[in-house]
């Protein structure tokens, strides 16, 4: 109890646990050299689109399929999601693909409808510091992924990691997704500095979402090269069938193909990564 009041996130430090925490779904491992690929549309809108961009990312060696079905809309008359339906066309998606399923809970009320579909509950960056719904998902045995919010240091962030552990849920992924800063140019700025600070500070897996960081889709294929050269678990990255037809995020949206190719390049340069990083020498 002392080293849990003299380190605010003890659980999740590398002086409780020295080894990388490993998530374990079964066929898909997050963590601890384990790369994974999450894709999907900002929203799930239709059948017909969540099952094209499920099988889009089966084929390009994506083993999780992300989408909204309750979004948290900076503006209130923006597209909400679709709800129940969503996360049903959601799941239907990834069961038919062979992949897992990654979404939103937005509020304590949600989480027990979310659970019955999701493998992993994804905490937004609007609600990172929404702790009773931390706590609340510190109780559930599913893997959560927790973004970093808008403007929060890595000690709030993984401060905020700990009201989940707390609870008993370690099961945590974190996601680095851009903090607000001066510059205009892109949403918002991604700090990929946090990859090798997490990796050092905390045994949680750490994946990289440049599709929030950068808001535009022509600098996604950078940023997730970058984050995967500096030695991220893995990406979380949003695609569209029409990106220009998207309800939701469509001008951050990838393509079908951009993804595909995106994924081939990734893949050419994650053995070159692993081969040269050593997380035990950094």
């Amino acid at each position: 109890m002392e080293n849990k009041r003299n380190h605010p996130y003890y659980l999740g430090s590398r002086e409780y646990q020295k080894e990388d925490t490993i998530i374990d779904l079964g066929d898909c491992k997050i963590g601890g050299g384990h790369f994974v690929k999450m894709a999907g549309p900002c929203s799930v809108e239709s059948e017909e689109q969540i099952l094209q961009t499920a099988k889009a990312v089966k084929e390009a060696g994506g083993q999780v399929l992300r989408g909204g079905a309750f979004k948290p809309r900076t503006n209130p008359y923006s597209f909400q999601g679709l709800g129940l339906e969503g996360l049903q066309l959601l799941r239907k998606a990834a069961d038919q693909y062979g992949l897992k399923v990654v979404t939103e809970v937005m509020d304590e009320g949600h989480i027990a409808m979310v659970r019955e579909y999701t493998d992993i509950f994804q905490i937004g960056a609007r609600n990172m510091q929404n702790y009773r719904l931390l706590e609340a998902i510190g109780k559930e045995d599913k893997p959560v992924l927790l973004k970093r919010g808008l403007s929060a240091t890595i000690d709030e962030w993984l401060s905020a990691a700990e009201y989940i552990a707390n609870e008993g849920n370690r099961q945590i992924i974190l996601v680095e997704r851009g903090i607000r800063t001066f510059e205009t140019k892109t949403r918002n700025t991604f700090d990929v500095s946090a990859v090798p600070v997490i990796h050092r500070l905390s045994h949680y897996p750490i994946l990289v979402d440049p599709s929030h960081a950068a808001g535009k889709k022509e600098y996604v294929e950078p940023l997730t090269l970058a984050g995967v050269a500096a030695g991220a678990d893995g990406f979380i990255i949003e695609i569209h069938p029409h990106p220009e037809e998207a309800l939701s995020d469509g001008e951050q949206s990838l393509s079908l193909k951009q993804w595909a190719s995106l994924s081939q390049k990734v893949d050419a340069l994650l053995p070159v990564v692993q081969s040269i990083y050593d997380r035990k020498d950094s």
